[in-house]
């Protein structure tokens, strides 16, 4: 949606779609989704592209190295904005703006404090189909990986999620829409289970912080429908 709303905005023109991927498990990063359907979503949105390779685990130092590494090479050839998807995290989008300023490149937040519920209800209505590809498991249960976002959607979802999922309950896969040349085929495959380690809030390694509980994420894997 933020992405349809800036191709409408004449005072930007999108030229570059920038991802981050876990390179070890050949997979965007947080969402599990297969690099080969990233790729088959951007030939249908017809944008150059780029990707950070991203190492298995990789420290919020390497990161935000090899993000300003990006960043750098992106203000060279003359990028002057980054639009982003947030909607109301008051801290990631200080993040954001603060991490850009040094390179005076403007952020840019076309979807910031919109109704969540109104938001998704349009992003229906305008024709866009996305699936669930990672859930919290503390949030939601295994159900809702795999599944199609529709018009009752909202309803079946527990008191206090997010219907954008902008707190982490849900990452999607975005596979058809008015921006896209042509739907994206896929098969659901198998569903699993990881933990992972929950982000300690500190801004250095020490080993005096107490590290959070675990935290469980359900995966839905989407396979490319020519099974390669």
């Amino acid at each position: 949606m933020a992405l349809h709303y800036l191709l409408q905005d004449k005072k930007y023109s999108v030229e570059h779609l920038l991802t981050s991927i876990n390179a070890y498990y050949d997979r965007v990063s947080m969402h599990g989704l297969r690099r080969e359907l990233l790729l088959q979503q951007i030939n249908a949105l017809g944008i150059p592209n780029s990707t950070i390779e991203l190492p298995e685990q990789p420290s919020m130092a390497e990161y935000e190295g090899m993000m300003k590494q990006a960043v750098t090479q992106l203000q060279e050839k003359g990028f002057e904005c980054a639009g982003f998807g947030d909607i109301f995290p008051e801290d990631l989008k200080q993040y954001r703006e603060q991490q850009l300023a040094p390179f005076n490149i403007k952020t840019v937040f076309p979807l910031w404090k919109k109704n969540s519920k109104e938001l998704l209800n349009e992003f229906i209505d305008l024709g866009f189909k996305a699936i669930l590809v990672c859930i919290n498991s503390d949030l939601l249960d295994i159900s809702f990986a795999g599944r199609i976002i529709d018009e009752n959607f909202i309803s079946d979802l527990p008191p206090g999620v997010d219907p954008c999922g902008e707190n982490g309950e849900f990452h999607t896969f975005c596979f058809d829409g008015p921006i896209f040349k042509n739907p994206i085929p896929f098969v659901i495959g198998e569903k699993t289970c990881k933990k992972y380690k929950a982000p300690v809030n500190t801004k250095d390694d020490s080993s005096s912080q107490t590290q959070k509980s675990d935290m469980g994420f359900w995966f839905c894997d989407l396979l490319p429908a020519n099974g390669h």
